[in-house]
């Protein structure tokens, strides 16, 4: 069991884990444990928030706790949303094209736009969030964003022959689905209703991001489930901060 977790640990994040090559079945393994380490990452920021926040002003903190999250997490998923972005932006309306950009590792204007956005968003999201609701919000955000890419990864089909993305979709199925579902809901069930009304709308947006992309692609890759994980976080603490 818990080779499968080091792995979701070595995949998602910059800490560093002695896990050797993974397997592609021991990739659609770790996808149940998503969630464990969105746990994980949330406790690190909900607690760096708390620290920050006793000497800095709220827009300050802020800004450190999307930094910190940005190089806990390698900025993986943000190289998503840009790729996404730029695939939509600029492969106008061609699969081929589409699916060419998002190879591409350079940048373009409608990637740098959508990342400056995602970022903005988050900084301003958290800097709103009432006193009472900041610590569980951002612990929450990264286990219900990881959670729900977990359907992405198991119910769309993968649209390139090869690659990490591929290695996910091939080997998780409704087991790992079951077993990411019970690992995030262990891990915020604690919270109560209160969590229910912005965990529902990230679900509902990255669900709306796979259905967009499944769309236009025929399928999905590794950078719509990065993208999905990131709007899913936004949408969750705008929500969140509702009064």
């Amino acid at each position: 069991m818990l080779r499968p977790l080091a792995i979701a640990f070595g995949f998602l994040t910059r800490i560093p884990v002695p896990i050797g090559a993974a397997a592609p079945r021991e990739l659609g393994r770790a996808v149940a444990w998503f969630p464990a380490v969105g746990a994980a990452l949330g406790a690190l920021l909900a607690g760096a928030s708390h620290l920050v926040g006793l000497a800095l002003a709220p827009g300050v903190a802020a800004l450190a706790v999307v930094a910190l999250h940005a190089a806990v997490t390698g900025g993986l998923h943000l190289d998503g949303v840009a790729d996404v972005f730029d695939a939509l932006g600029g492969g106008r309306g061609q699969r081929d094209r589409m699916l060419a950009i998002l190879r591409d590792s350079r940048i373009g204007a409608h990637g740098a736009v959508a990342l400056v956005l995602v970022l903005a968003g988050k900084l301003l999201a958290i800097a709103a969030l009432p006193a009472h609701t900041a610590g569980w919000a951002l612990y929450a955000a990264p286990v219900i964003a990881r959670w729900a890419a977990v359907p992405l990864v198991v119910g769309f089909p993968c649209v390139r022959p090869d690659g990490l993305g591929r290695a996910f979709h091939d080997h998780a199925g409704v087991a790992q689905l079951a077993g990411a579902t019970a690992i995030a809901a262990l891990a915020t069930g604690w919270l109560g209703a209160r969590m229910l009304a912005p965990a529902l709308a990230a679900a509902l947006a990255a669900l709306a991001i796979g259905l967009w992309l499944h769309r236009r692609l025929g399928g999905l890759t590794g950078d719509v489930y990065g993208a999905a994980i990131e709007i899913a976080e936004l949408v969750f603490l705008v929500v969140a901060g509702l009064r």
